[in-house]
């Protein structure tokens, strides 16, 4: 399936320039923040800043809903690109973003991620709610855009009971996703991939890495 690349990475409307501060050496600079992502968070919005783009070091911001920065943290691990994920600060039932991010092993879980993304032929990771949500996003992001986008289109024509989806972007780049289910949590876990890897070989790999996940649960 070929997914055409509609999103422009020149809409202004879909950003929000949001200035950083880095919590080390005080560097400052403005970054492009997509706006879904933080008007679609209940709370706040954990912004993981990888080296490179404010300054030298890694660190982390909160960003509520007004697109103010709330606080930053140190962190000790390494990025290879921008994360997104919803901050958890009340206990809402029924809430996904909630109940995922109680996971004992919710953590342990970003880690698998994260790593996963070093390869350098896995672009990106993300976890959606069926209906096209960002829970977690580390993927480029006209990538993200697009991905959400279909996830949204596929659940308004009640499409969510599908469990696999793979694409190939026009600039074959590939999308492979996989619905799953934690401690009563339903998400979709996607992998972006290079044009070098076939889907047939992304599947492989998303699927050792939802192994991977299931087993840390």
């Amino acid at each position: 399936m070929i997914a055409k690349d509609q999103i422009s990475h020149n809409d202004e409307e879909s950003y929000e320039k949001v200035t950083l501060e880095c919590p080390i050496c005080g560097t400052r600079n403005n970054l492009r923040i997509p706006c879904k992502i933080i008007n679609e968070s209940k709370q706040l919005t954990t912004i993981s800043i990888p080296r490179g783009l404010v300054c030298d070091h890694h660190f982390q911001a909160f960003v509520d809903k007004n697109f103010q920065t709330r606080g930053y943290q140190k962190i000790d691990f390494e990025l290879s690109s921008m994360e997104f994920y919803e901050q958890n600060i009340e206990q809402t039932s029924g809430d996904q973003v909630q109940n995922l991010s109680s996971i004992p092993a919710f953590e342990e879980i970003l880690n698998l991620l994260r790593t996963a993304v070093k390869d350098k032929d896995i672009l990106g990771s993300a976890i959606l709610t069926v209906n096209g949500k960002v829970l977690y996003s580390s993927l480029p992001e006209n990538t993200l855009f697009n991905t959400m986008k279909e996830f949204e289109v596929r659940n308004e024509k009640e499409l969510v009971a599908v469990r696999r989806m793979f694409l190939e972007l026009e600039n074959r780049m590939k999308i492979c996703s996989n619905y799953m289910e934690l401690n009563d949590v339903n998400f979709i876990l996607v992998l972006v991939f290079s044009k070098k890897i076939k889907l047939g070989m992304g599947n492989l790999l998303l699927k050792d890495l939802s192994k991977k996940i299931i087993a840390k649960v």
